[in-house]
């Protein structure tokens, strides 16, 4: 009875509703029907979408853009967490996973009025461990219409839950080692001692053998360590660093070195560089990752402590000679307690590099210089191999390591002497007159002149309406050059024919021949030396405006005014000059190897432009060059008397205003030995004097190194090998400044001009 009572009431209710509702249908007012419905209102809410909400915040996290992430946030997440330790939390993910690349993609959302959740899939790609797969979710909340995500640890990674955190184990591979062009090292991973002197504590009877000793240990000259230990004039230093040598070397003669009086070893495990560094400006230095550079850094598997190539060979090979990382990636809970591996991945060897550098030649060449601003390229003449590359002052890179006892590094900034800068190849310089040769080729091409061309060489030259220039041979009190052919102005480098060979080129139209001769030549643009930075140095063609270009046309016709070059560029075009023709591109590594001796790169020699000269001109360059050392008028024949070897070369002397001139000096070899390839080397020494004083006398010490093994002749301002008698600098004139004012007898200035629009 209850239930049929029930039903009863449900029927009466219903059969009461269906009434009710056709009695109102289509009410007038009136009390009248109406067939027709009424007009529903229709309303509309628009709730974003929460999948872009979602995206936009793991996009954000891909592109590290921490801000945005945090503006994504709910209310209450920013009140709970702050900007700082958000972006902390980010970071150190980040940084300690090694990430390079975050990606996600959505799986499935739920969406209520005002709150939702996102499932998505995340692979964190880490440089170290490859990429982490894992699946999580986030929940966002609807604030002013807007989806907000609310914070929580497993938006990272599931296991992150509680506050735990990622640390990587590292798998470091050991750096690869940097070769000579023999297979010696130039720079390796080892046990080091920092070697170095107390000289108060050097008994008198021992100071003898000691010197001897460390100068064979270090390979430093007996010379240099006696004036650096026990110096002429003031007191010698509490300690002096000697030098850094491999444990292998030392080890085996500890005992008798511990004998002595006054000396002092430390061990310590670096990166060591021979010799106190071979080429340091080209090799370069491992040093720490700058802050600035850490976010650049970090994705590709290395940690914000690491170090990294800073320089030279060190910096262009990183990714060779820092081999694969790996590492294993673990869970820490708040407590330290490791919770769960998430990945692991072993390491990868790294790859060596073998350079084309003559190790026992760099070094001497580094010496031959080193009591100037300067530097030295020494080329292959046949194939653009560099043998040695100097810039000096240089630096020593081992001193980049703090555990070195002996390191300085801190004396060198500011650096004031510019010891990192590579002179080599970025110093842009005047060429001055061994530019000559390039004005000669570019006057026998025009045919305006011949090799036999003459022109009387005097004191002054009056070519150009209203100003009188001059010889070199007025300034040293020589006598006039006299009647010249066009290879005699070479050879003697004598000023008016320079001067005039600008200005006629200008005038019968060839305004651009020089210019278009040094570019042929090289000049102007970079050679090409892959693993280096290099100024392109400038050559600009004469104004058009003869008021103008008339001048220009005259200093460019010596070598001077807006034309600069690098010492490499002129190298690369002195090898052409004596090879033929060829202009190979430089380069200075030969080879990059695997462990096993397979070979990822592998350099050769590329020929990339022929010096556009017939054989006629070719043949009278390359004779006036040689007159340059073997005829008694030459600038340098006095500095290459008794020298076996056949020399093509050519002095230069740019003058700065209100500076003292730089040296130049170029030249190549033509010996055909089976045993020693021909060389090109040129030589700069910054604001000294001549080229025929300074840098013929170091040409020739290193090209006495190469082919004899021997350095030859003292330098006239040297007592002994590497010891300087500074009463050659103090027996000649100064200038208003103090600076010496070298003269030569055998050669001369090149003369400065300055030439001023012609009215």
């Amino acid at each position: 009875m209850g239930t049929l009572k029930r039903i009863l009431i449900l029927v009466t209710v219903l059969s009461f509703m269906l009434v009710a509702c056709q009695s109102g249908q289509g009410d007038s007012g009136d009390g009248t029907a109406s067939s027709e419905l009424p007009t529903p209102a229709i309303s509309t809410d628009s709730t974003p979408n929460v999948e872009m909400a979602a995206s936009a915040y793991l996009d954000a996290w891909d592109a590290s853009d921490y801000a945005a992430m945090y503006d994504l946030l709910t209310t209450i997440s920013q009140g709970a967490i702050s900007f700082e330790d958000f972006e902390a939390r980010y970071a150190d993910v980040d940084r300690e996973a090694n990430l390079f690349r975050v990606e996600h993609s959505l799986l499935q959302s739920l969406t209520n009025p005002a709150s939702a959740q996102v499932a998505y899939r995340l692979v964190l790609h880490s440089a170290v461990i490859g990429p982490i797969t894992r699946e999580t979710q986030m929940s966002l909340s609807l604030e002013n219409d807007e989806w907000r995500i609310a914070w929580a640890d497993e938006l990272i990674l599931p296991e992150l839950a509680g506050g735990n955190t990622l640390s990587m184990e590292r798998f470091d591979p050991a750096r690869g080692n940097i070769y000579d062009n023999a297979g010696s090292p130039i720079a390796v991973n080892t046990t080091a001692y920092a070697i170095g002197v107390i000289p108060s504590a050097v008994l008198d009877e021992e100071a003898g053998l000691l010197i001897s000793s460390l100068s064979n240990l270090t390979g430093v000259p007996i010379n240099n360590l006696n004036e650096a230990i026990f110096p002429e004039e003031g007191e010698a230093p509490f300690y002096i660093s000697v030098g850094e040598v491999p444990a292998d070397v030392f080890e085996p003669r500890i005992d008798n070195y511990s004998g002595f009086s006054g000396i002092r070893y430390e061990a310590y495990d670096t990166r060591l560089y021979y010799s106190s560094g071979i080429a340091p400006q080209s090799v370069g230095y491992v040093g720490a990752i700058p802050a600035e550079e850490v976010d650049q850094y970090v994705p590709l598997g290395y940690r914000i402590d690491d170090t990294i190539g800073r320089l030279g060979v060190e910096s262009w090979a990183e990714e060779y000679l820092s081999g694969t990382r790996g590492g294993a990636l673990y869970v820490i809970s708040p407590e330290g307690q490791i919770v769960t591996q998430l990945a692991q991945s072993q390491p990868e060897a790294a790859a060596s590099v073998f350079t084309t550098i003559d190790a026992d030649l760099q070094v001497a060449a580094q010496e031959a210089i080193k009591d100037f601003s300067g530097a030295i390229v020494v080329l292959e003449r046949d194939t653009g191999r560099v043998l040695a590359m100097v810039s000096a002052p240089d630096f020593n890179p081992n001193w980049a390591d703090i555990n070195n006892y002996n390191s300085g590094w801190g004396s060198y900034f500011p650096d004031e002497g510019q010891r990192f800068f590579n002179r080599a190849t970025q110093g842009q310089y005047e060429p001055g007159s061994i530019f000559k040769v390039i004005s000669m080729a570019a006057a026998m091409e025009t045919g305006i002149y011949s090799a036999n061309s003459t022109l009387n060489c005097g004191y002054e030259w009056t070519g150009l309406e209203g100003f009188t220039l001059y010889d070199w041979t007025l300034e040293k009190d020589r006598p006039e050059s006299g009647n010249l052919n066009l290879m005699e102005g070479l050879m003697r480098s004598c000023n008016p024919w320079f001067y005039e060979i600008g200005l006629q080129l200008y005038d019968n139209g060839f305004t651009d021949a020089v210019a278009e001769m040094a570019r042929a030549f090289g000049l102007g643009t970079s050679t090409g030396l892959a693993t280096l930075p290099e100024a392109e140095g400038q050559v600009l063609t004469p104004n058009e405006d003869p008021a103008i270009g008339r001048g220009e046309a005259v200093q460019q016709g010596i070598g001077h005014g807006s034309t600069t070059i690098t010492p490499l560029q002129a190298a690369v075009f002195t090898a052409a000059l004596g090879n033929g023709g060829t202009l190979y591109t430089p380069y200075i590594v030969d080879r990059v190897e695997t462990p096993a001796g397979a070979a990822i790169l592998d350099f050769t020699p590329q020929a990339v432009g022929t010096l556009p000269m017939s054989e006629n001109t070719a043949a009278a360059v390359q004779t006036a060059m040689r007159s340059v050392i073997t005829d008694p008028r030459g600038t340098a024949y006095s500095r290459f008397l008794g020298f076996t070897v056949p020399v093509f070369g050519k002095t230069g002397t740019p003058s700065i205003a209100g500076e003292d001139p730089h040296a130049w000096f170029i030249g190549y070899t033509d010996l055909n030995s089976p045993s020693n390839p021909d060389i090109a080397i040129a030589v700069l020494v910054e604001n000294i004097g001549d080229g025929s004083e300074f840098a013929a006398p170091i040409f020739r010490r290193v090209a006495s190194e190469y082919f004899f093994n021997t350095p030859g002749p003292l330098y006239p301002w040297e007592n002994d090998y590497g010891v300087l008698d500074l009463s050659y600098f103090e027996d000649i004139p100064v200038d208003e400044n103090g600076n010496p004012i070298i003269e030569d007898a055998s050669g001369g200035n090149d003369g400065v001009i300055e030439v001023s629009p012609v009215n």
